[in-house]
């Protein structure tokens, strides 16, 4: 529980009205009593303050989701049962009395049937049978023959959807033909589910799976980013429904959805400390049983039949694909679509202890002080050197948890995360967002030196930044050539005349003094204060000074240097007091030379503006407003693009007309680069053209 300095709530409440610094009537510095709504508006703000994030992403089910659990009434009081098309297979072959009595015989029976002609009926009732017994045994705690059945009905599915000889008879228009793909996806999901009893589900691992009956192989692979080392663990997405988050990404076809958990973080591992702990991420799984005569890669049908030509298996594989990199694979001489969930693996990790610990928005506030070794970017999927980065800053009192729905709908789309990686960059909000710009900066360089030592990867110098409300002031900071004019803001002495402690003398320099980040292409601002925010006043400031923790190297900095340049500094209080708070003033002489600063030549940028919301009891503004911003305080020129959205402060990034808007910037991105590349590419082929044609005229 976070316990800042403060007044308590219960004495607030108990006072009724609540003194705050201002000015009296005669304009004079005094207390001014804050009364009514906007007095208990504030009271309530800062006092949610103690309260933890008690957010859920995701709860487990009662039962695994199934998409048999309906048609197969698995839930039903009397057991799984038969579907009608399947029953009216067996009345054909006058096998459905025989059913009744002998459930197991009957499968035989009609799998020696199946095996003298190819029919897709018959097939497809082997499968549904074989499921069912699997059901039973399983129920029964006989987990071997559970095992077998569930193999038998992933084989006979597989060889209904793929078998040169169903070619002409069955048909992606029958329902029959998805419920073949459903009862190889949740036979296979049952078989992995008795492999994972044992722990046996790892990927890189070769191991014997033993049936009463039977023994066979399995071999893992993985097919993705990851390497098979870094998986830690593994859960089934079925198990757990979706809350918080807007929507559900997934797609329909085979295999089987997983959530993988990554081992933790190795400091001895390059790039590691760029992946958050408890990392999280979707997997799919598929099955294909390989001969002894056939290559690893080459798909097979098992044969149905006798009980010793199609239950025993020499090998089989179980591949582990990332569905953010493809989600279809060439099976079996067909395109085949992946059964994907890339939300589900999300809500996961948002749900673990050490992410909200980490992305704690109050802690990163109040405790801003004490939360600078949570700082810094990361990511949530594997680096990739072909893919541009698109960093996510959030705005004041945030973490990059307030980027999640946006995440999660811009990477469902195949041709964004195809050419994008999306990272977010974590900062304590209640220090100076200058403070934050000149950290980023620091930490964009260095991401790129461990990433990129021998600065090669041409997707790095095409960086997008997407930030929100204070977010979106760090990140024009980091396109932005500083020029003096930011040192002229505390100091009209030359910056090489201070005296000081190196290092803190540096200090100051690296926040007044800088050069726009030359891997930055793009900046993309969401409700962001160009000109301060009303919300910033007397009051709040007051507040914020009581609440907030600063960081001690900020403040004994500034004070060393203050002491050892006694008037060379115009104003103290920007390099020793000020929160986050006071630095969104509108009257803050920052925003000015920001607005004025000389922008980096090759930067876009683009704004997003909510108009929304009705007037904040708070911060009272003329005009539009998105209760904490007005379009005027927004609204910035020189961008390429700008779209009002009618939303309030707080969920404007959340929307969907945001996100779109989001996404057809980085579609045009997309666009320009391609463009460029091919005039390049043109531009080349000319000159060889020509220099080939001066060879030959000689």
């Amino acid at each position: 529980m976070v316990q800042p300095r403060r007044i308590s709530a219960l004495h607030w409440c108990s006072l009724g009205t609540l003194s705050v610094p201002g000015t009296r009537g005669d304009g004079r510095p005094g207390l001014r009593v804050l009364r009514g709504h906007a007095g208990l508006l504030l009271l309530l703000l800062f006092s949610s303050m103690l309260g933890c994030s008690t957010t859920q992403y995701l709860v487990r089910r009662d039962s695994r989701e199934n998409a048999l659990a309906i048609p197969l009434r698995l839930l039903s009081s009397q057991g799984p049962q038969l579907q009608e098309r399947t029953l009216l297979s067996l009345r054909r072959h006058g096998l459905e009395e025989h059913y009744k009595k002998d459930p197991q015989g009957t499968l035989e029976e009609l799998r020696d049937m199946a095996a003298e002609a190819a029919d897709p009926e018959r097939q497809f009732a082997v499968a549904e049978l074989a499921y069912i017994e699997g059901k039973r045994a399983e129920e029964k705690s006989k987990v071997g023959k559970a095992l077998e059945y569930y193999l038998l009905a992933v084989t006979v599915s597989y060889q209904y959807l793929f078998a040169d000889a169903f070619e002409e008879a069955r048909s992606a228009y029958d329902p029959q033909f998805r419920g073949a793909c459903d009862l190889y996806n949740e036979a296979l999901e049952d078989s992995l589910r008795l492999l994972c009893r044992d722990n046996r589900l790892r990927p890189g691992s070769v191991y014997t799976v033993s049936t009463e009956e039977h023994s066979f192989v399995v071999e893992t692979a993985m097919r993705g980013g990851w390497a098979a080392s870094e998986f830690e663990s593994f859960e089934f997405v079925s198990d757990y429904q979706i809350r918080t988050l807007n929507n559900r990404h997934r797609t329909y076809g085979l295999g089987v959805p997983l959530i993988a958990v990554r081992r933790p973080p190795d400091p001895s591992r390059g790039g590691d400390q760029y992946y958050p702990d408890g990392l999280s991420f979707p997997v799919t799984v598929l099955i294909r049983a390989v001969h002894e005569d056939q290559s690893d890669s080459a798909p097979t049908i098992l044969q149905t039949g006798s009980t010793e030509s199609s239950m025993q298996t020499p090998r089989c594989i179980l591949e582990f694909f990332d569905p953010l990199q493809q989600n279809q694979i060439f099976l079996a001489n067909h395109w085949v679509p992946l059964q994907t969930d890339i939300t589900t693996p999300l809500a996961y990790l948002l749900d673990t202890e050490q992410f909200r610990e980490r992305n704690s928005a109050t802690k990163n506030l109040v405790l801003a002080g004490q939360r600078q070794d949570t700082k810094g970017l990361f990511m949530l999927e594997p680096y990739d050197p072909q893919r541009i980065p698109v960093v996510m800053v959030h705005g004041l009192w945030s973490s990059p948890l307030t980027w999640m729905d946006m995440f999660n709908d811009l990477r469902s789309f195949p041709e964004l995360r195809q050419r994008f990686q999306f990272w977010f960059y974590l900062y304590p909000t209640g220090q100076p967002f200058w403070i934050s710009a000149t950290q980023m900066r620091t930490d964009l360089a260095a991401v790129r030196e461990t990433m990129d030592p021998g600065r090669r990867h041409a997707a790095m110098d095409q960086m997008v930044l997407v930030g929100h409300s204070m977010g979106g002031l760090v990140s024009r900071m980091q396109t932005i050539d500083s020029g003096d004019d930011f040192w002229k803001i505390i100091s009209d002495q030359p910056i090489e005349e201070v005296k000081g402690d190196p290092e803190d003398v540096q200090k100051l320099v690296s926040t007044l003094k800088f050069k726009p980040n030359s891997s930055v292409s793009r900046v993309v601002t969401i409700a962001t204060p160009h000109r301060g925010s009303d919300f910033s006043n007397p009051y709040t400031q007051w507040l914020g000074r009581k609440v907030i923790s600063l960081p001690k190297f900020v403040i004994r900095t500034g004070n060393r240097l203050i002491r050892e340049n006694p008037g060379v500094f115009k104003d103290t209080d920007l390099l020793t007091v000020t929160t986050s708070i006071d630095s969104l003033a509108p009257e803050s002489p920052i925003f000015p030379v920001m607005l004025r600063a000389t922008p980096a030549t090759r930067v876009i940028y683009h704004n997003i503006v909510g108009v929304g919301a009705p007037q904040s009891l708070i911060a009272r503004d003329d005009g539009p407003t998105d209760g904490i911003v007005s379009y005027a305080s927004a609204s910035v020129p020189g961008v390429a693009s700008e779209l009002k959205v009618q939303a309030d402060h707080i969920s404007i990034h959340t929307r969907p007309e945001t996100i779109l808007e989001v996404r057809r910037i980085l579609l045009e991105h997309l666009q320009q680069i391609d463009q460029a590349d091919r005039l390049a590419k043109a531009q080349s082929n000319e000159a060889h053209s020509n220099e080939d044609q001066k060879v030959s005229s000689r």
